[in-house]
């Protein structure tokens, strides 16, 4: 299972189905492939009303897209960071900004997502084969800090000229569990949603746990973590291009302005897709003393696997 590179939606009222494998044949099954969120996209429903479901489901993406994503020009977080400021914001948009601010709170910063001009320095640098400089860096982190983002329902707005958000670390649980409560809206009882994060709605028919495999930093074995309602992300701080030479990760401390790899994987289990999804990012640059302070802070979150 791939970090945030593809999307997935499994649901079924009349087979089963588990995350590693495919649906058994059905009269009622629907499948969409495509892109969403920057990476290749596949929904697969198994209903009596499988097409309206996938239909629905497409629409949901779709609209969250147009919010959240860095790709799109036209996106609510495009403009606001062209701009420095956005009025009258999507309710989504205020929703997880405020978040993302809490969770901030409870990480002791380390869960940041204004550390975006960053992450471009260090991804500028990696295109040119090279590091920035200490000077660049403190430059970059003048740039950076929840507390210079005022957020309201009339307006969202930066306090510091040049700065920027990067939801990548959140927006993928936050899209799971829209998607599965749009499911669940429309009857569904046993559905699996993957965004790069997974969020499950209960277990499959038969009763029995969804199987979720994360595969390990060797790439050589592979964990099965059961999963029967809730949520499960993952984070891997390595394989990135900040680094032409692999020896840095690509999650930046927010107060250090460095890309570190005290972690190679930490993958994180919640009641919700968005809580797991941003508690594994900030997780990957803390000692395990300080994630057990910060888990106490969020009921049912757990640590799955830490490597």
């Amino acid at each position: 299972m791939n970090r945030r590179r593809f999307l997935s939606i499994f649901a079924s009222t009349a087979v089963s189905a588990t995350i590693a494998g495919p649906f058994a044949a059905s009269a009622s099954m629907s499948r969409w492939q495509g892109v969403a969120l920057g990476a290749r996209a596949e929904i697969l429903i198994d209903h009596p009303y499988a097409e309206e479901l996938v239909d629905a489901a497409r629409a949901e993406i779709v609209r969250l897209e147009k919010i959240f994503s860095l790709y799109l020009e036209d996106s609510a977080l495009s403009k606001l960071n062209r701009k420095g400021e956005l009025t009258s914001p999507p309710l989504e948009l205020v929703e997880l900004l405020s978040l993302a601010r809490h969770i901030n709170q409870k990480s002791d910063g380390l869960f940041d997502p204004t550390i975006q001009p960053l992450w471009q320095l260090y991804a500028k640098h990696g295109v040119e084969g090279s590091k920035p400089s200490l000077s660049e860096i403190k430059e970059a982190m003048i740039r950076t800090g929840m507390e210079r983002v005022a957020v309201s329902p009339d307006r969202i707005v930066f306090d510091t000229e040049g700065m920027a958000l990067t939801l990548n670390g959140i927006a993928q649980g936050f899209i799971a569990d829209k998607v599965a409560n749009l499911l669940a809206r429309e009857g569904l009882t046993n559905a699996l949603v993957e965004t790069g994060e997974i969020r499950s709605l209960g277990p499959k028919r038969s009763g029995s746990p969804w199987k979720v495999g994360i595969v390990r930093p060797d790439g050589k074995s592979e964990e099965t973590i059961e999963l029967t309602n809730g949520a499960l992300a993952t984070s891997a701080p390595d394989g990135t291009l900040l680094d032409p030479v692999g020896k840095q990760g690509h999650i930046l401390h927010p107060r250090q302005g460095a890309a570190e790899m005290r972690w190679r994987l930490v993958t994180v289990s919640a009641p919700q897709a968005v809580v797991a999804d941003a508690l594994s990012t900030a997780f990957c640059l803390m000692e395990k003393k300080q994630m057990t302070a910060t888990l106490a802070q969020f009921p049912g979150a757990k640590i799955k696997h830490l490597a």
